[in-house]
């Protein structure tokens, strides 16, 4: 499916009747799903366009909210192990409401992240958390590595 990224090139496998895309942030091949695509372009676009480095993006990243364990799509840190940005991927059919906006607040709870980034392949948006002054703002962009 043609999202709103660049074109990138993956390598799949097919087990049985389902195809597998290899995962070279986790490095291992995982089941495609519609979610799955979005996350990987996401992904890549981040490492390829935007400078994000792949060894600072944890890919299912398990955390705590509520007593309850839960899984955001991608977590990213500095370069001194901060965790800087969660990202949370739907299908391309999923629109992105308020409803998947507060998902991924909920996640940031725990982490207490300074961006939120919600895409769908087709939108995406980030959110920068000013804690300091209780507030946040809507980016135009996606800012590169280097300015976070």
């Amino acid at each position: 499916m043609k999202l709103n990224l660049p074109d990138y090139k993956f390598k799949y496998l097919k087990k049985g009747d389902k195809t597998h895309i290899f995962d070279s942030f986790r490095k291992k091949y995982v089941v495609l799903t519609p979610e799955e695509w979005v996350r990987q372009n996401f992904l890549t676009y981040l490492a390829e366009e935007k400078g994000y480095k792949r060894s600072l993006m944890l890919v299912e990243a398990s955390l705590k909210y509520d007593k309850i364990q839960k899984r955001c799509d991608a977590l990213v840190f500095n370069s001194c192990g901060e965790k800087l940005m969660i990202i949370e991927c739907k299908s391309v059919n999923v629109k992105l409401s308020q409803e998947v906006f507060d998902q991924a607040v909920r996640y940031n709870y725990p982490l207490g992240v300074k961006y939120i980034v919600i895409t769908n392949g087709l939108s995406h948006y980030c959110c920068m958390i000013d804690y300091d002054h209780g507030k946040y703002s809507f980016l135009d962009n996606i800012p590169v590595f280097e300015d976070l």
